[in-house]
């Protein structure tokens, strides 16, 4: 496989790993594609695939997850997303994933409350969905 064809499946297994998680809720997709050694850098979440199980489980019906700009560099792939109902505002993330091995190894994030485009100082919105 070429760099860039890994770098093009990594988008693809990251992506597969949210959506099926936040979107489908398919606690399937973890085994699938979630290391075992999984590691977590939010504070809030432990190591672990039994973590992201946990937090599946705990997601409240009103919860929804809009995936938008992925990037991709070899094995670290970013995608900029909304996360409604993960608080009292939405949240705009950007939330960087390592990939190893053709599994979702590592993960970052980067999160801040959306401000809509009306209130914001310039006027643009913090997010554009795929």
């Amino acid at each position: 496989m070429t760099t860039s064809n890994s770098t093009e499946a990594n988008k693809t297994l990251v992506l597969e790993g949210l959506k099926g998680v936040f979107i489908e809720r398919d606690p399937a997709v973890i085994d699938r594609v979630f290391s075992p050694d999984y590691r977590q850098h939010n504070p809030q979440i432990p190591n672990g695939p039994a973590a992201i199980k946990a937090l599946l489980g705990n997601l409240s019906r009103d919860f929804k997850y809009e995936p938008g700009l992925v990037m991709a560099d070899g094995d670290y792939v970013s995608i900029h997303g909304r996360y409604t109902g993960w608080g009292p505002k939405p949240m705009i993330a950007v939330d960087i994933f390592r990939v190893a091995g053709g599994k979702i190894v590592e993960h970052w994030d980067v999160m801040q409350e959306e401000v809509p485009a009306a209130q914001s100082a310039n006027g643009n919105s913090m997010f554009i969905g795929s």
